[in-house]
């Protein structure tokens, strides 16, 4: 009895399931079954812009990528006389479309010519730097000594790399909307009196979410850690988390009092 139960319900799980996986394939294939397929089709290759001759973007497949280092490939698809871009879901009407023409209005409201490039595949993208995340390559470290009431204190600053990627959307030089790709860090932040380690921690930009506006925080990367000074009331140790390539900050003072305690404080953005 045990085991027809079991079977029944295994049973009524995969087809459960298999319903799920028809209705997502289902939508997915919704969403794109108006698509122009003729119109993508033209879209492949390397476009430059027209005045400038530059390199906009390469069109491959269902993909398109572009030069800069730090922004990643999306899906695309042409409906409608729209260039739809997926990773941002931003869509920009096509003003005109030829083999070797490609005309669209940017989200700023200005029209974007291009041309098509008879030029081999640039380098940039043959070395797939296209795809390359900008971080720190190593651990930075600094450290010193400081005399404060005649007693000697050492503090010591890591800046480590993670893998945690931090998507930030941005604009491209023809008003495209991209999404940006880079590595947080954490800071980790080492105070001595003598021989006696009285304080240490690791800093993430998730430590400051009180401080910092959540869609803010989402977007942006715990980029430095600075020794501030000394005073009675202990060692100021500044942190800032910015959007990468951003033009705004936030800056938090971390107060560490003589006897390890930590104090968190918005000092400027």
């Amino acid at each position: 009895m045990n085991r027809l139960y079991t079977l029944i319900l295994l049973c009524s799980s995969a087809i459960l399931l298999g319903a799920c996986g028809s209705k997502s394939q289902s939508g997915s294939q919704q969403q794109h079954e108006d698509e122009d397929r003729e119109a993508k089709a033209m879209l492949q290759g390397v476009w430059l812009d027209e005045e400038t001759e530059e390199v906009s973007f390469w069109s491959k497949g269902d993909s398109i990528y572009y030069p800069d280092s730090t922004s990643q490939p999306t899906y695309f698809a042409i409906v409608d006389d729209e260039l739809i871009l997926l990773s941002t879901n931003a869509r920009y009407h096509i003003e005109k479309q030829t083999e070797h023409n490609f005309w669209f209005m940017n989200q700023g409201g200005d029209e974007v010519h291009l041309v098509k490039s008879n030029e081999p595949l640039p380098d940039e993208f043959v070395r797939g730097e296209h795809q390359r995340i900008m971080t720190y390559t190593e651990v930075v470290k600094q450290d010193s000594v400081v005399v404060f009431n005649n007693e000697r204190y050492h503090w010591y600053i890591a800046i480590n790399p993670t893998k945690y990627k931090v998507h930030t959307t941005a604009y491209n030089d023809d008003g495209v909307e991209v999404d940006n790709v880079y590595y947080d860090n954490i800071m980790h932040v080492s105070l001595f009196k003598g021989a006696n380690k009285f304080f240490s921690r690791d800093f993430r930009k998730q430590d400051y979410a009180q401080k910092v506006p959540e869609q803010f925080l989402t977007q942006s990367v715990l980029s430095n850690m600075e020794f501030a000074g000394v005073d009675d009331k202990g060692f100021r140790f500044v942190a800032t988390i910015c959007i990468p390539d951003g033009a705004t900050c936030y800056k938090a003072e971390n107060r560490i009092s003589f006897d390890g305690k930590l104090t968190t404080t918005l000092i400027e953005y």
